[in-house]
């Protein structure tokens, strides 16, 4: 690939980090680093991939947790493997029981949203299906981040804060208190540079790593669950856990100006990412920064996300095949609705996200592109008791309307914003691309393509390149640096323009490419949020 590597649109000012033996791109530098220890331990991608991700539940709470759900692309031995590691609704609720309750949707703190948690599964079967060095091993890094401690980075601070402010005055009930005794020991949020620890939460992560992941679904913190549930009123049950296990699935792709681009099939929205490309592929984009790259850019997505919100659901569920919705026909089809003004397809409200993506490479060629999450920062605002399990509510997203196609069911997966994405050409691996961050995900990864493909921008410069953010109806979001005269030139083919007054809205990426003829590794870490490659 081609690329500028003197291109900094951003005023980060980073370099494309290179390296040969091994590289983990993280939101937080401790995470990063931990990967790498186990790559240097003699652990493969898969094994950093893990230990990046059991740290990030520690050293980044604010965006994911061991409560939460994970998805995952691996290329090792010349073939991509997908798995699926989001839990279902519990088998006990229903629409009826909910509304009795007083709820006319799904509220978003509370046992009501909490759907059987993933992630500790995803580890588990990483290891055991591609890990080199035991799960005991690999997640060593979290636990001792999270017994001894660590000092709170700027970003993560500032969303700590946030949430905690937030949940101050929100969440009043006694199930909430555990949340208050784990993150705001003190009687406040800690502070940036200030020393975090949580014994329970390594109490779980070891009890996770000496039962191999059984612990959480079939033993002692299952019962823990199961007990703090039953105490609430909650529907999450010691039986909805134990028929739990994450799922391998064959990824989904789109073949883009010779590139294959790959995501996680339904239930989770990587799809829409595709439909935008599939759409976009239609036309040609010899410039960046245009106001027409950007406005068929915009409409594309728009598009997508309209049918991606009609259709998007458990797959069990879906009455519309995913190979139709990725075919050249329904390419061209949608392409050829884009005119020279901005459109206005069905609205829908996307909700924030609170998320974690990591990419991680070794030198034998193995990579991974992975991500889990809580939901809406830390989730459902509830912690198990004495374990520092912050649970998600992932079922916030089901709908309670019988018409709608992502209607809430017991034991049904939901609409998932979160997704890995990976990239090849002609059978050989590119590598790992995401971009963290509720309904700006798909939205990332067609922009990160685009800048990668068409505009041959290096891993850090695709990344740093200000973004944009379809939200509903003609309603655009653009960063504080996004061009000032494209954004009036946009408005006069009317959309509806909005400069954000921060980033934080437009999600957080990792990217990791590999050169096939060297095997160099480039790394690109996002200048959004405290960043980090660890490689050597």
């Amino acid at each position: 690939m081609n690329f500028d590597y003197h291109y900094h649109p951003y005023p980060s000012q980073r370099s494309t980090v290179m390296a040969r033996n091994g590289m983990v791109a993280t939101s937080q530098p401790l995470a990063a680093q931990a990967g790498l220890d186990i790559l240097k331990k003699g652990g493969n991608a898969i094994d950093a991939a893990i230990a990046a991700a059991a740290a990030l539940t520690v050293v980044e709470p604010t965006s994911n947790g061991i409560g939460g759900d994970a998805f995952a692309l691996v290329w090792t031995k010349g073939k991509l493997h997908g798995l699926n590691a989001s839990g279902p609704a519990p088998a006990s609720i229903s629409i009826e029981d909910i509304k009795k309750r007083g709820f006319d949707e799904i509220p978003v703190h509370g046992w009501i949203p909490v759907t059987v948690p993933g992630a500790p599964s995803a580890w588990a079967e990483l290891s055991k299906k591609f890990g080199k060095l035991s799960l005991k091993e690999v997640l060593q890094p979290a636990i001792e981040y999270a017994e001894k401690g660590y000092p709170l980075s700027p970003i993560l601070g500032k969303y700590w804060e946030y949430a905690y402010r937030r949940f101050q005055q929100t969440l009043k009930d006694d199930e909430f208190q555990h949340w208050f005794e784990t993150f705001a020991p003190d009687g406040r949020a800690p502070k940036v540079g200030e020393i975090w620890r949580s014994e329970g939460h390594a109490a779980t992560l070891r009890s996770i790593a000496e039962s191999d992941g059984e612990s959480f679904y079939r033993g002692e913190i299952a019962e823990k669950i199961a007990a703090f549930s039953k105490k609430y009123n909650g529907y999450l049950s010691k039986e909805d856990l134990a028929s739990f296990q994450a799922e391998w699935v064959e990824p989904i792709s789109v073949n883009y100006r010779g590139y294959d681009v790959w995501e996680i099939p339904p239930n989770g929205q990587g799809l829409v990412a595709l439909m935008g490309l599939n759409i976009a592929k239609g036309f040609e984009f010899n410039e960046k920064d245009t106001a027409d790259s950007y406005h068929k850019q915009i409409e594309a997505m728009k598009l997508a996300f309209t049918d991606g919100k009609a259709y998007i659901t458990d797959p069990a569920e879906m009455g519309t095949a995913v190979e139709e919705l990725l075919s050249d026909h329904y390419g061209e089809s949608r392409g050829s609705e884009i005119g020279d003004t901005a459109i206005e397809p069905d609205p829908y409200q996307p909700a924030k996200g609170g998320t974690v993506y990591l990419a991680a490479a070794d030198g034998e060629g193995n990579m991974v592109s992975f991500i889990q999450s809580n939901y809406m920062g830390f989730g459902s605002g509830l912690v198990v008791p004495g374990t520092g399990i912050g649970l998600q509510n992932r079922g916030h997203d089901f709908s309670l309307n019988p018409d709608d196609a992502n209607v809430l069911k017991p034991g049904k997966r939901t609409y998932h914003t979160i997704i890995p994405g990976f990239l090849t050409k002609d059978n050989e691996a590119v590598g790992p691309l995401g971009v963290m961050g509720g309904y700006m995900q798909p939205q990332g990864h067609m922009q990160v393509v685009m800048n990668t493909v068409d505009f041959h921008l290096n891993p850090q410069a695709a990344l740093d390149a200000p973004r944009w953010q379809w939200i509903s109806g003609k309603k655009v979001q653009v960063e504080p640096h996004f061009p000032n005269h494209i954004a009036q030139a946009l408005s006069r083919k009317g959309h509806q323009i909005e400069v954000a007054l921060d980033t934080g809205g437009f999600g957080r990426g990792q990217i990791i490419w590999r050169d096939p003829k060297t095997g160099v590794l480039m790394g690109g870490t996002e200048p959004r949020t405290d960043g980090s490659i660890a490689a050597w």
